[in-house]
């Protein structure tokens, strides 16, 4: 699979609609094929997101660090705090790790190419709210519209999804 690197591309929907099943199936397919793939995932269920308190880097931050990365065993965790980080922050880390592929959960109005998941017929509002939009992922009733859908519950659902990308992996 030849990849202009990175591809980055999008999960979205509404909460509990199977964003993080969907985005571990894909990342496993293209992992499987050979792909470094890296992954942002927006906390947005507002506040910050939990962290040990007790913990060396959280204790280094609240000294005054603006960044701490701890290091084991291979595993590398990176723990920062500042106001916002914007999703392009947030791609410029990630490029560090020279990535093929970056798979964003959430951010949804952010403009890349993105897989819509609908829940219900009221999330089909985001279909006209979104840009960018390649393909949806539907729970219920097929909706009506000219995106490529998929039934979410399928098993072929993310092996689908992986050939429709690869026409943009390219």
């Amino acid at each position: 699979m030849a990849v202009v690197r990175p591809f980055i591309f999008q999960i979205v929907g509404f909460q509990n609609s199977g964003k993080t099943t969907l985005s571990e199936s894909l990342i496993t397919i293209f992992k499987e094929a050979g792909l470094k793939v890296s992954s942002i995932k927006h906390h947005g269920h507002g506040g910050k997101p939990e962290v040990h308190e007790q913990k060396d880097s959280a204790r280094h931050l609240s000294a005054g660090a603006e960044a701490v990365l701890v290091e084991g065993g291979g595993r590398l965790l990176i723990h920062s705090e500042k106001e916002e980080w914007t999703l392009e922050e947030q791609l410029a880390m990630l490029s560090a790790f020279y990535p093929d592929v970056i798979l964003i959960e959430g951010h949804k109005n952010a403009a890349y190419p993105k897989i819509v998941l609908l829940r219900n017929e009221q999330d089909e509002i985001l279909l006209q709210q979104l840009e960018n939009i390649l393909a949806l992922a539907y729970w219920q009733n097929k909706p009506e519209t000219s995106y490529p859908a998929f039934p979410i519950t399928g098993s072929h659902t993310a092996p689908k999804l992986v050939e429709l990308l690869k026409g943009h992996l390219s």
